[in-house]
């Protein structure tokens, strides 16, 4: 059993693209180990802003030996009019090694029996730059030199070690040796590796720690000493903390402070100005109050730590004082006029302005109150939210930080005197942010939300700029989810396929809404994904067939039919339930249903079941109820002649049957069931 290191010492990566980038590295390993037959223990992952590796420990000195049979020739076509071989038989011998008396007949086909002998892992390993290194994805790539390659950085040094052997491979102009460098600025020296097993012991000496997870334990040792020395509590954002230790090899965490006078301002601008623009941590007491104080993560010793903070102190004032003055000037302007210059502002060229936008809004906001059955009285509150809801996007504190659109907008609204409803939906409106993010909590915001979200879906797909592939620059995907998150959240009984259906018909102050068809697949699709996992893929397609989109209705439905799917009489009840689909497809003018025309008794028995079936809010009462109905099915399909020459007959018995279908419909579509 031996280790082998691979190193990739790249040009400082992005810090978001690092942990990814580390995954994809030791996934990318153990497949090609695996692919190439070659056994290992466990992959150790390692990782800075500057380099990826892996070391691969427990990894056999050869690959696997396999024995394989491989299909060849039939018979008929082996041998010639002479008993000769044939060229067929010939030709697939030497492919394989063997000749044609090796060959083993097996019914009508002959076969090859092949001893493939494993392989030096050292030699197996001398490929890993063509098929990993090269291979690798990012989001973010870089083209330099005359190379075509592209890599996340230009590639600077390359190790490849097993165990005290060099495995040698060229990739581009750089060879891979056992040298490896350390700390940018605190080692200047090379690293000559004698060991794999050495890498990470060597890169400490050498001010790097290399394993992400040990380096990320020590910011947060670190961070929690200071924290409890100064009775400080500080909040490690994970997102923050990870981005924060993918910039550093060498952390220290160090202190720095700012006038007290800027904890004026608001303290989502305070802790904005941290977290997403410096990279600091903030600092809140016992209480959870907020301190005149942030906490960074040097890339190096604690050497001139106190010129560092004292650095690091200025460019933050510098953005307080900015947010400190807009947050003053903000506050002389008025909402109205703020709102009127929306109407220069662009929502898209090809769409219109914010201001246009707002009014749509309004509009579609009308009408989800209604549908939601919110109270009237919500009116005046949902027009004066539509009416004003973008202002803060012409603020001096959105345009220096845009990360506060919304914020600033429910703050700047309730010192304006705003009903403080309406000052919420001002910030809810953008819920959520993203897949998982949080909803709005408050009615009015989360109308106000989902009809800014609508608009945006339906005045995008109609002027054609639709999302295809992954390609979705205008995040339609995430609002449409956004939509379908928010109305199962509120537990509204929505229509939303209706709703969207009457909008196309309106006139939208001198808009109108196309690609009616576009919209609706669109979001059938994030229907169809929000369920993945709720039931077996043919129920979920089931339930969706019923063009309903709401989603809690729908998940309710596939469970409920998943649960069956067990039950002695689930292939029966659901094959008899397909059964009444498909014949019921064949009613061409709907009629009453006679029961003077009823012939049998399994007639009268399955209308007397159907007159008794009602459907509920409760899915697994319906499904229950639904299956209930396949004894007297079964029944009438073995007394009754559907499909005969009796136009009056035929026609009762299909109406019958198209009653039951309308019903069961609401909840699924059998036929597409699978019960094999």
């Amino acid at each position: 059993m031996a280790n082998y290191l691979l190193e990739i010492g790249v040009e400082e990566m992005p810090a978001h693209l690092v942990s990814a980038a580390s995954q994809q590295l030791a996934r990318r390993t153990a497949d090609f180990l695996t692919e190439n037959r070659v056994t290992f223990e466990t992959i150790t992952k390692f990782s800075t802003p500057r380099r990826l590796a892996v070391l691969v420990n427990g990894l056999a000195d050869t690959s696997a030996s396999i024995d394989e049979e491989v299909k060849g020739p039939s018979a008929k076509i082996a041998k010639d009019a002479e008993g000769n071989w044939s060229k067929a038989i010939q030709g697939f011998s030497r492919g394989q090694g063997v000749t044609p008396d090796d060959l083993v007949l097996k019914g009508d086909y002959y076969y090859a029996n092949k001893h493939i002998a494993g392989s030096a892992t050292a030699d197996i390993l001398t490929k890993i730059g063509s098929d990993v290194i090269s291979k690798m994805n990012f989001s973010t790539y870089m083209k330099w030199a005359n190379n075509n390659f592209l890599f996340v950085r230009p590639i600077q040094w390359l190790v490849s070690l097993l165990d005290t052997d060099l495995v040698p491979f060229d990739l581009l102009d750089v060879t891979a040796s056992n040298v490896t460098y350390g700390h940018r600025f605190l080692f200047d020296d090379t690293i000559v590796l004698e060991n794999a097993s050495d890498y990470e012991t060597s890169l400490k000496q050498a001010f790097v720690v290399a394993d992400a997870d040990a380096r990320k334990a020590t910011i947060q040792a670190q961070i929690a000493s200071l924290a409890k020395a100064n009775s400080w509590e500080i909040y490690l954002e994970p997102g923050l903390l990870e981005e924060v230790n993918n910039l550093v090899e060498y952390p220290t965490a160090f202190v720095g402070d700012f006038d007290a006078k800027y904890l004026e301002v608001p303290e989502e601008v305070l802790v904005t100005s941290m977290r997403e623009h410096q990279r600091y941590f903030e600092v809140r007491d016992l209480a959870g109050n907020l301190q005149p104080h942030f906490i960074s993560v040097r890339n190096g010793n604690a050497e001139h730590i106190e010129n560092v903070a004292k650095g690091n102190q200025k460019v933050l004032v510098a953005r307080l004082e900015d947010a400190e003055f807009f947050w003053r000037e903000d506050q002389k302007l008025k909402i109205a006029d703020l709102v009127e210059k929306l109407k220069k502002v662009t929502f898209h060229e090809k769409i219109g302005s914010v201001h246009a936008h707002m009014g749509r809004v309004k509009l579609i906001a009308e009408k989800l109150r209604q549908q939601a059955n919110l109270p009237a009285d919500y009116d005046a509150k949902l027009d004066r939210a539509a009416d004003i809801y973008k202002f803060d996007l012409l603020t001096g504190m959105v345009g220096e930080f845009d990360e506060l659109q919304g914020v600033m907008g429910e703050k700047y609204a309730r010192l304006a005197g705003e009903d403080a409803a309406v000052a919420t939906s001002i910030r809810e409106h953008y819920l959520p942010t993203s897949a998982d993010g949080a909803l709005p909590e408050t009615e009015i915001g989360a109308v106000l939300a989902i009809a800014d979200k609508l608009d945006t879906i339906l005045s995008f797909f109609t002027v054609g700029l639709i999302p295809s592939g992954s390609n979705d620059p205008y995040a339609l995907r995430r609002a449409t989810a956004g939509i379908l998150r928010i109305i199962e959240n509120q537990n509204w009984d929505i229509e939303l396929d209706t709703l969207i259906a009457e909008l196309y018909t309106l006139d939208l102050n001198g808009f109108s809404y196309d690609r009616k068809a576009d919209v609706m697949t669109f979001i059938n699709g994030r229907v169809a994904k929000m369920l993945e996992g709720t039931a077996r893929y043919d129920i979920i397609e089931a339930v969706l067939a019923t063009g309903s989109l709401d989603v809690a209705g729908l998940r309710a439905a596939a469970q409920a039919i998943d649960a069956k799917t067990s039950d002695a009489d689930f292939k029966t009840s659901v094959e008899n339930l397909a059964r009444v689909f498909n014949l019921a497809s064949k009613l061409e003018t709907v009629s009453a249903i006679d029961e003077n025309l009823f012939e049998n008794a399994s007639e009268k028995a399955l209308f007397a079941a159907n007159q008794a079936l009602t459907l509920t809010d409760d899915s697994t009462q319906n499904i229950i109820a639904l299956f209930a109905l396949s004894a007297p099915i079964s029944d009438f399909f073995d007394n009754t002649m559907v499909m005969i020459d009796d136009q009056a007959l035929k026609n009762n018995r299909l109406s019958l049957l198209a009653d039951i279908a309308g019903k069961a419909g609401q909840i699924a579509d059998f036929t597409l069931i699978n019960t094999k």
